[in-house]
């Protein structure tokens, strides 16, 4: 598997002009098969990118790794779009259905989500962090222009994870429920901390998204779209701050905006 995100077509390309025959850069899209304890877990679609992240990520929001110290090991072969992770244990087992087709913009394709029992081991999230509201707005418009692969395509999200007024990890993935399995994943084999930071976020926040970030314990999500009202009620549970709409100097806060300097 070619690990370059983006290819490029011969396209014709129509104006008031007429037709011309040239060349446009399009995001690759592939699919990443995850192996635990040598059983097929789940197929994802994503960019061929971070792959390792991705993986690991994936399975901290599925809640198969919890502890750093469970993770015996990660192998990805790019060439065949293959992760296999050995965790302690016997695995996932029956947990969840195996040999699932996870949809790039949609998450659990044909899988039905019960809330109930995604959020019944979450509690909510503790931490002293308090953000200037000129601070969230910088962020976000940092990461619009970090987006490189969307700025040549316009077919990617990004997220980022920012600490003290800086993103400090930034990734682009066709997917946008994989931008923040892969913040996680790095998270969680690189031990960083999280309580103190915040996600900022190109995408809608559903409540899949919203699950995610309370799973990595990040206790502010900032986004340049909309939440669902789902989400809002998640947050207000769990004890995150959701900010939406942060475009130039203006922004919405929807959860917790005690945390929010304005």
């Amino acid at each position: 598997m070619d690990n370059a995100p983006v290819t490029i077509c011969r396209v014709v390309k129509l104006n008031e002009e007429g037709a011309q025959l040239g060349e446009d850069p399009v995001v690759r899209e592939t699919a990443l098969t995850i192996y635990v304890n040598s059983k097929e877990f789940a197929t994802l679609v994503c960019s061929p990118i971070d792959l390792e992240y991705l993986a690991v990520g994936f399975l901290c929001s599925e809640g198969v790794l919890v502890q750093r110290e469970d993770l015996i090991g990660v192998a990805v072969d790019g060439e065949k779009g293959i992760a296999r992770v050995e965790i302690r244990g016997e695995g996932p087992g029956d947990r969840l259905v195996l040999k699932r087709y996870v949809a790039s913009s949609c998450g659990r394709s044909g899988v039905s989500v019960h809330f109930q029992g995604d959020n019944s081991a979450l509690i909510p999230l503790v931490s002293s962090i308090r953000v200037d509201a000129a601070t969230v707005s910088r962020l976000a418009g940092e990461l619009q222009e970090r987006s490189g692969i969307f700025q040549r395509t316009g077919g990617t999200h990004n997220a980022a994870l920012a600490c003290d007024g800086k993103i400090i990890i930034f990734r682009e993935d066709i997917g946008r429920h994989n931008t923040i399995d892969k913040i996680f994943g790095q998270c969680f084999l690189e031990e960083i901390p999280r309580n103190n930071k915040m996600i900022v976020y190109s995408g809608r926040i559903s409540s899949e998204i919203l699950l995610k970030v309370a799973r990595m314990g990040v206790p502010v999500l900032v986004s340049r779209s909309a939440p669902t009202d789902l989400a809002v009620r998640l947050a207000d549970a769990l004890n995150i701050t959701v900010i939406g709409f942060a475009r130039g100097n203006r922004l919405n806060i929807y959860a917790h905006p005690e945390r929010i300097i304005y």
